[in-house]
């Protein structure tokens, strides 16, 4: 798999989809908390999906990668073609690094996204696939999204201290 990188066309990808969001949820979901948690939630399981498969081989990292690069393609064109601007690559210099146990947790997510997206009728797949498209585009930027990786991947390992601790 090639090394995942994002640009900065990307990266506004990503907060296009936030903003949009935001703007759903204030005046077509009347600012309600519980119309936002859904994306959120997905946003930040984007976010680790990213994390964890930083240049992996693996089913995640494959989609995690197709996504990615499809982000680079639309957001260079719009900078680039749409405005005129330029789209230089902005990823982090050292992504966060994952604990078998932290992988556990991410693999977890995985299914409860999973189950989410097929089982949970209430839940807009288009909200969860927007929140998860949107938190792999900042994951891996050098930005202040980026930079949440850090406390995320650090929860994500703790938590799999606590479960490998119990199973092993």
């Amino acid at each position: 798999m090639p090394y995942t990188v994002i640009n900065l066309g990307g990266v506004a990808i990503g907060v296009g989809i936030i903003l949009m969001y935001l703007i759903r949820w204030w005046f077509k979901e009347k600012h309600q908390w519980t119309a936002l948690l859904p994306f959120v939630l997905a946003l930040i399981y984007g976010m680790l999906a990213a994390l964890a498969t930083f240049t992996a081989w693996s089913a995640l990292g494959l989609v995690t990668w197709a996504l990615i690069w499809v982000a680079n393609v639309a957001g260079y064109a719009g900078l680039v073609w749409g405005v005129g601007g330029n789209s230089p690559i902005v990823v982090r210099g050292n992504p966060v690094v994952l604990t078998d146990g932290g992988f556990v947790i991410v693999f977890l997510l995985t299914l409860v996204f999973i189950a989410l997206w097929k089982w949970a009728p209430k839940v807009p797949n288009g909200k969860l696939g927007a929140g998860v498209f949107s938190g792999m585009c900042l994951a891996l930027s050098g930005s202040v999204a980026g930079a949440a990786a850090v406390p995320l991947g650090s929860a994500v390992n703790m938590l799999g201290v606590g479960f490998t601790g119990t199973f092993t």
